[in-house]
């Protein structure tokens, strides 16, 4: 849920007043059925508690609470309940919820090495393969069911309304997630066993009928990779072989090698793999005919387990339990702003993602104000905001457009400069 900063009192007055000053202009669109939806906000407090249960029946009555409490952070419930006021699980009356899914950057592979705007970069790809790979390709969901939500944090929320999800429960949302983290998916279903004409020294049934000798001591059967195209896990796989070997022969063997063996590969055995891929044409190989005998076992499952968690999705929550099953969750508000960040929580169309751009794009709308506010850099700060970036040193003051003030005074990386007298 919030995770936020501690702000003294007249920090935490300044950016409430930023806020209210947001929530006086914006035009928050209200989520569908309204009315079955239970909200909740974290205030601006120096001990926040959330406030939950409350019902917001009306647009007028949405952007009244808005302008009135100015949460630091507010939310809905992905659940549509008969009573939503009432203070207990059992009393709302439960009638369904959208299936959502919180790509966070936190628990993505790579992200730890990247600075914020890099983890921004890498969890909106991540995004798109959910979205066109797995719920489009493998699901069928129609993305004009579907709502794509900048966090206004660290990621992006999907927001799936089509009919046929919504009575799911948490155990049939929790198979969802087991997919697409490739949970219980085994390697060897992923690959094909193709019987080898021995005698004319091929193997039978090849896509392209590519010849390929069988060397010494070989079992008389090949192991290949599904078409690109199949359907499900086993062309994904393929295509995610094919990936990973366009990138070890672009940054070389040995990073092949670390990677291999970071995913639990034996380090030697990754070593002399990594070297036969990159540099003994074993990926070419592979590429022109789909074999995977090449390693010369029936089938390398260590290397298709790691090639199946560098495609898998990782939908994961910051506790143990997935958003994506929790049938009672709170979902940010789209529209409103991010405590911890002040950047909006942007919706989007799928066509919107791709060129979306958060330090452009999700940026409080000043509405051609100029306002700027002093601060003073608490660490070294960069970010790519517009017009030449946000760049401070640790000590420093600047000042600085007044959303970027508050974007870095809310991540605790600058603090206002006192004003004369104080």
């Amino acid at each position: 849920m919030a995770k936020t900063v501690p702000l003294d009192a007249p920090t935490l007055a300044w950016a409430r007043a930023e806020f209210a000053r947001y929530y006086s202009r914006a035009a928050v669109m209200p989520p569908d059925r309204l009315a079955r939806r239970e909200f909740a906000a974290f205030p601006f407090a120096e001990a926040t508690v959330m406030r939950r249960h409350a019902t917001l029946p009306t647009p007028a009555e949405l952007s009244a609470y808005l302008r009135e409490v100015v949460p630091r952070h507010v939310y809905y419930s992905s659940a549509y309940y008969r009573l939503p006021a009432e203070p207990t699980m059992a009393a709302k009356g439960w009638l369904g919820a959208d299936l959502i899914f919180d790509l966070d950057s936190d628990h993505l592979r790579g992200a730890p090495e990247l600075d914020y705007a890099g983890q921004l970069e890498l969890v909106k790809s991540r995004l798109l393969d959910l979205v066109d790979d797995f719920l489009v390709r493998d699901f069928g969901v129609d993305t004009a069911t579907t709502s794509f939500v900048f966090s206004g944090g660290r990621g992006y929320h999907v927001h799936v309304r089509d009919e046929q999800f919504l009575s799911l429960t948490s155990p049939e949302r929790r198979e969802i997630v087991d997919y697409l983290l490739g949970n219980g998916i085994s390697p060897r279903a992923t690959v094909e066993r193709r019987a080898e004409d021995v005698s004319a020294g091929r193997t039978a049934g090849l896509a392209d009928d590519t010849e390929l000798r069988r060397p010494r001591g070989a079992p008389a059967h090949s192991v290949q990779l599904a078409a690109p195209d199949a359907p499900g896990w086993r062309g994904r796989t393929t295509r995610a072989v094919f990936k990973a070997l366009d990138e070890w022969e672009a940054r070389g063997w040995k990073t092949a090698a670390r990677e291999m063996t970071e995913a639990g590969i034996a380090p030697e055995r990754a070593r002399r793999w990594a070297k036969h891929l990159v540099e003994g044409g074993w990926a070419e190989r592979i590429r022109s005919t789909r074999t995977l005998d090449v390693f010369g076992k029936d089938p390398p499952e260590d290397f298709l387990e790691h090639v199946i968690h560098r495609v898998a999705v990782d939908v994961q929550a910051e506790t143990d339990a997935p958003v994506t099953t929790d049938i009672h969750r709170l979902i940010r508000l789209p529209g409103s702003l991010h405590g911890g960040t002040g950047l909006r929580v942007v919706p989007l169309s799928r066509e919107e993602v791709d060129r979306f751009d958060p330090f452009r794009d999700a940026a409080m709308d000043e509405k051609g104000e100029e306002r700027s506010t002093a601060v003073t850099f608490l660490a070294d700060a960069r970010y790519p905001f517009p017009d030449g970036g946000l760049h401070g040193v640790a000590g420093a003051t600047d000042e600085l457009p007044t959303a970027q003030a508050l974007f870095l005074v809310l991540r605790g990386e600058a603090s206002l400069r006192p004003s004369p007298g104080r």
